[in-house]
């Protein structure tokens, strides 16, 4: 097997928490973990955002990727993503201006169209119904709001986003589907896949991004990110027992719609799976990679080569910290690092 091109490896977190722990726990190991893989050469850590979600503890983006980019000093931070249409634009265009002149050159504004929740907490944040063409006009809004010069009409003619002018974040489409990576290309943006919610769509996602793509003011080229569901141990036995917790979790969430805090390893081995919630299980491994490190190593190169992204991503849901942290320290050793660098994002 070839090795990979030399690319950027960069962490999503979701801060997970686990039965017998607490959410306050979840961040702290969050923001122990920040640093650790920063040390590793990683380029970039994002969070999500969720609501209403038991398993998942970063409900607000913004404000863990500051304590984030207060305990590093190198990589990039920001949301993977902010779901925009559950937020008025300025107040995300405040935050992230705000994280941008704190920490200048290392945020990112990732930006989704997708709730993060269920109907009922979806409503509950009044999220608007109008679907792309609102994310689309919340994007150029945005745009206003960072612009020195103002938007061209309401409301950012009227209203300064303080202190957003001139202190615009690397932003960037999320998405899971053809239609995000149309847009991102159509608005000239970097574009983050989701394989671990959608591996199916990612070859023809990213084929798409790259020959639509419009040079933009922000950037020349496409840059694509993937990002993946991985988890790497130093046996297959071992990795298997790590990625146990992730089948139930994701088995719940796919029959039920939701999931409680996460099982740790010893009790999801004893999970007792029905034949059916065996095979449901089974069609889902797609969206993870998951080994020892021959293993994991040729799905990352599989991927990588298939998708031609710039960057892989890592989510790594993983009980205990040190395996956790020891499965991005192996990534690191299945994929070439390209130098990191603090000044700059997508083209860098």
């Amino acid at each position: 097997m070839s090795e990979p091109a030399a690319i950027k490896l960069s962490v999503l977190d979701v801060a997970p928490v686990w039965r017998g722990s607490s959410q306050a726990q979840a961040l702290r190991d969050t923001l122990q973990l920040a640093p650790k893989v920063e040390g590793l050469g990683y380029h970039r850590y994002w969070v999500a955002e969720h609501h209403n979600t038991l398993s998942i503890a970063s409900s607000s983006p913004p404000v863990l990727a500051a304590e984030i980019a207060n305990a590093t000093s190198t990589m990039r931070v920001g949301s993977g993503g902010v779901l925009l249409p559950n937020h008025p634009t300025l107040v995300v265009a405040e935050q992230f201006g705000m994280l941008e002149v704190l920490h200048p050159g290392r945020i990112d504004l990732g930006l989704g169209r997708a709730p993060g929740t269920d109907p009922l907490t979806a409503l509950v944040l009044r999220r608007p119904t109008g679907g792309g063409g609102d994310f689309r006009r919340q994007i150029a809004e945005l745009e206003g709001y960072f612009s020195e010069n103002g938007g061209d009409g309401d409301p950012q003619a009227q209203v300064v986003a303080v202190p957003a002018p001139g202190h615009r974040p690397d932003m960037w489409v999320l998405g899971s589907s053809p239609a995000s990576a149309a847009l991102a290309a159509e608005l000239g943006m970097p574009y983050a896949f989701a394989h671990h919610i959608a591996p199916q769509n990612a070859v023809r996602s990213l084929n798409l991004y790259r020959d639509e793509f419009r040079p933009s003011a922000h950037l020349e080229r496409p840059y694509a990110i993937v990002a993946s569901s991985v988890i790497v141990a130093d046996t297959e036995e071992r990795a298997r027992r790590l990625a146990g917790p992730l089948a139930v979790t994701s088995l719940q969430l796919r029959t039920t719609g939701t999931a409680g805090p996460m099982l740790p390893p010893e009790e999801a081995a004893v999970y007792p799976f029905t034949p059916l919630e065996r095979q449901v299980i089974g069609e889902g491994a797609g969206r993870h990679l998951v080994g020892a490190p021959e293993t994991v190593g040729r799905a990352v190169h599989d991927l990588l080569a298939s998708t031609r992204a710039d960057e892989l991503m890592a989510l790594t849901t993983v009980h205990d910290p040190a395996d956790r942290l020891r499965s991005y320290e192996l990534l690191t050793e299945l994929v070439p690092l390209a130098a990191p660098s603090l000044a700059g994002g997508a083209e860098e």
